[in-house]
């Protein structure tokens, strides 16, 4: 099996506001696995929130080449489990590996990913569209410019409760709020209340992550659902989330790749909790990793590759929130010439 590594600066259609700060470009490493013939890909992106960069990840690929580069037949499972130790300390680099190596298998099998896991299409839930913080002007033309049945807004401002006002003038489409955990507990509650009446359908991770008590007493007075998502970020944290929030929101890159997010969806389905996958700001790699997850989950936001100026693969595609696979086997990405 062979190791290529492929890196690219993937260019926003518009700068990208959170309440961590802006973004106008994501620095991105595609892992490439070849065996027979038959490649396999995945992606890692570089996120300053979590001190990761593409140059860090390459340096440390060729470092562990001969570690990657052994093949003998293993399950995803298995290979992800034999890397683990080599890569304790990068979650984002074993994604990429692990969603290489599991597009590959799926590949040599001729399986699409989803055929391999024995899943069905059936009654897939519909991608969010991410609206980013800006001017409630902006906001707007944003939505305007990209009609879609369900939007997730990111807030974290002073106005965050006038801001969802004006834009519910715009639009009937469900919202979901993202507040990266920019409020705290009193106002998480008193803002449930309002925007529960503006038809929202859940909050994301309003909190800081590891303000357990204070999430405690949110999933108890919300109005609405919460879903963890900074506070849940390998798998021994699905268990902490249990009576604390709602739902858990499972980041690919955070976790370590498909293999380990796909046991996290299982152990909060068996708590009762609601699943769902998200995404980075992230090229047709990762997102079509993603996409192959959507049958075991209540809710996707899988809209990272809509936000770039250029794709640099084509892969799962989004039609109006709808999720269309791709004819090639395993994820089914292609990387543009």
């Amino acid at each position: 099996m062979k190791l290529i590594i492929h890196t690219y600066n993937l260019k926003l259609k518009h700068p990208f506001t959170i309440s961590r700060g802006t973004r106008t470009q994501i620095p991105s490493i595609i892992v490439e696995l070849k065996h027979n013939g038959v490649s396999g890909f995945g992606e890692a992106t570089a996120n300053p929130y979590y001190n990761t960069t593409t140059e860090q990840f390459n340096t440390e690929l060729v470092e562990k080449r001969d570690i990657i580069e052994v093949f003998s037949n293993k399950t995803p499972e298995a290979y992800w489990k034999y890397l683990q130790p080599y890569f304790a300390d990068n979650m984002f680099l074993l994604c990429a590996i692990d969603e290489a190596y599991t597009d590959l298998y799926a590949r040599l099998k001729e399986l699409k990913l989803y055929q391999y896991w024995n899943l069905d299409l059936e009654n897939l839930p519909q991608s969010n569209y991410t609206i980013g913080i800006d001017t409630v002007e902006n906001m707007v033309l944003k939505m305007k410019e990209k009609p879609w049945p369900i939007y997730k807004i990111k807030l974290g401002t002073q106005e965050d409760i006038k801001i969802v006002t004006e834009l519910r003038k715009h639009s009937n489409s469900i919202f979901r709020i993202d507040a990266n955990c920019g409020w705290n507990v009193t106002e998480t509650i008193k803002n449930s209340i309002e925007l529960k009446k503006l038809g929202v359908e859940f909050i994301e991770q309003p909190i800081p992550a590891n303000d357990w008590s204070g999430s405690r007493i949110v999933y108890e007075n919300s109005h609405l659902p919460i879903i963890a998502d900074e506070s849940c970020i390998v798998e021994s944290d699905v268990q902490k989330c249990y009576k604390h929030f709602h739902g858990v929101n499972v980041k690919l890159m955070k976790c370590g790749g498909l293999t380990p997010a796909k046991r996290m969806l299982t152990k909060a389905k068996a708590l009762g909790l609601k699943t769902m996958v998200g995404c980075m700001t992230e090229s047709s790699v990762g997102i079509s990793a993603i996409a192959h997850l959507t049958p075991i989950l209540d809710y996707v936001d899988m809209d990272g590759a809509l936000l770039l100026k250029d794709d640099i693969a084509t892969g799962v595609t989004l039609n109006n929130g709808n999720i269309k696979f791709s004819k090639l086997n395993g994820t089914g990405v292609l990387l543009n010439e």
